[in-house]
């Protein structure tokens, strides 16, 4: 009896046992299976395998698409000149200005000249009441008439020995003296009649007909203004080849017209007290819309560089520490860093990275990535800037 039953008790173990594996083994499999689920369910987990991952990679189908086509305009490198300038703001001066005063006392009898008017030299522009001065001139004319009577009485008395030779010297001065009485008077006369004392214009009328005016008076003020002087105090250090007859670029500042002058002067001392040296520029050619008292930029060549490599301005971008330009390479868009000298308001010199007859964009460049496909167009209409160079050519 105790034979047969653990003989079934071994048979139950064996059972037992076995299912046990069997159920492990099963619960082994569905888990594996449920974890692969979960993964393929949250492919933003870890381990996850994210659907279409190499084709984006490829730039395929669920990825980030390539970039567009650049439509971009080049000019390409070439050699020119190019120089450095010192710039300062200065005032554009007449040629010659000067206030007209009064030589004489009296009142203004009338005016002959306005603001603005053009003068010529020796031109009246005002009359003062001469009456009085006529009178004087008349008075001095009498004065000297009797003066000469005199002389040559003293001079025959003389030589019949009437008189001492100290009688006629005396006479003789007195003579003289009538001759400068009646030419100061004659002077005095003229001075009523006030005369431009050159060609130009009228800046100011600073008097009324009918007022009562003195020596000194200021009258008008005059202005030659067929030429414009801008003076510029430039520092020592930055005078290097500067020298008369040099030509000068001007940009009116309330206008904006450009203007061309050339050195007229250069002081021959530095100013001790600022460190920098006079210079005068003059400006001959300049539209009627440029005034005296009008400020403008005045920009000095203090060096220059003949015959090196250049190209506008706008092709050379700031990337970190890097200067770079985009060449137009066939169909894309490659990358250089250049080396840059000197630099002006339209051009760049380059001395090193770009090559003669290298053609680099000048707009479309600013957002442009190297190996980017291009489309090479017309100048865009971008305001010169270059800012915009994401357009695609099928557009």
């Amino acid at each position: 009896m105790t034979m047969i039953t653990n003989t079934k008790m071994n048979r139950i173990r064996r059972i037992t046992g076995g299912a046990g594996l069997a159920l492990v083994f099963f619960l082994t499999l569905t888990g594996c299976n449920g974890g692969n689920d979960e993964a393929s369910a949250k492919p933003g987990r870890p381990g996850g395998r994210r659907p279409g991952a190499s084709e984006a990679a490829r730039g395929g189908p669920g990825g980030k698409p390539p970039l567009p086509t650049a439509a971009v305009a080049v000019e390409q490198v070439r050699w020119g000149d190019i120089a450095t300038y010192y710039s300062a703001t200065a005032s554009l001066d007449p040629n010659k200005e000067a206030d007209v005063l009064a030589r004489v006392n009296g009142i203004i009898q009338s005016l002959a000249a306005e603001e603005g008017d053009r003068v010529a030299e020796g031109q009246v522009l005002i009359e003062i009441e001469d009456a009085e001065y006529r009178h004087r001139v008349t008075q001095a004319e009498v004065e000297l008439h009797q003066q000469r009577l005199q002389l040559e009485r003293s001079e025959k008395m003389l030589a019949q020995g009437l008189v001492s030779a100290e009688a006629a010297d005396a006479a003789r001065s007195q003579m003289k003296a009538a001759e400068a009485a009646w030419e100061l008077a004659t002077l005095e006369l003229s001075y009523t009649r006030v005369q431009s004392p050159f060609s130009g214009r009228v800046v100011a009328r600073s008097v009324d007909q009918g007022r009562t005016v003195s020596n000194g008076t200021v009258l008008f003020t005059l202005a030659d203004l067929s030429r414009l002087l801008a003076r510029v105090h430039v520092p020592a250090r930055e005078f290097r080849n500067i020298q008369t007859d040099q030509p000068v670029q001007l940009v009116v500042d309330s206008t904006g017209d450009r203007l061309e002058g050339h050195i007229l002067l250069v002081s021959p001392v530095v100013d001790s007290a600022s460190g920098t040296i006079k210079v005068t520029v003059e400006i001959i050619d300049f539209p009627s819309s440029t005034r005296p008292g009008d400020f403008a930029e005045v920009s000095i060549v203090t060096d220059r560089h003949d015959g090196v490599l250049v190209v506008p301005r706008i092709a050379v971008q700031t990337d970190h520490e890097d200067k770079v330009v985009f060449i137009a390479d066939g169909e894309k868009a490659q990358r250089r860093v250049v080396e840059i000298g000197f630099e002006d308001d339209q051009f760049t010199e380059i001395l090193a990275g770009v090559d003669e007859g290298d053609s680099v964009v000048i707009q479309g460049q600013r957002s442009l990535a190297d190996g980017q496909k291009i489309s090479i167009l017309e100048k865009l209409n971008l305001g010169g800037d270059g800012s915009n160079g994401s357009d695609s050519s099928e557009n």
